[in-house]
């Protein structure tokens, strides 16, 4: 099947700045509706950003006007823009498609760590 790989993640500071990265190896973004998603540990997954084929997209309330999603779709790739880290935002993230009924086999994520 197609494999997803997160990478980009890291230990930053308050308030620092990250971009992350979904590859796949096959060329699945480019018609489907990408979300990334972060789990907290003992928390439940949660959808933070999507954009659809069409380059519409949202965001969870909590990171509104802080990550910005984008696709690539020569490179088979979406990025996650994220700003203004807070601790909260502490988590592994996922991409994957929106639409659970349509999941790929989740990628192992990328480790993010805001310290305060």
């Amino acid at each position: 099947q197609v494999q997803l790989v997160e990478s980009g993640g890291g230990l930053v500071q308050a308030g620092g700045s990250l971009r992350l990265s979904c590859a796949a190896s096959g060329n699945i973004f480019s018609i489907n509706a990408i979300g990334w998603y972060r789990q907290a540990p003992g928390k439940q997954r949660e959808l933070v950003a999507t954009i659809t084929s069409g380059g519409s997209t949202n965001y969870a309330d909590s990171v509104k006007g802080r990550f910005t999603i984008a696709r690539d779709n020569a490179k088979n790739t979406v990025s996650l823009q994220m700003n203004s880290l807070k601790p909260e935002d502490t988590a592994v993230y996922y991409c994957n498609r929106v639409n659970w009924r349509n999941w790929l086999p989740w990628g192992q994520g990328t480790q993010v760590t805001v310290s305060s």
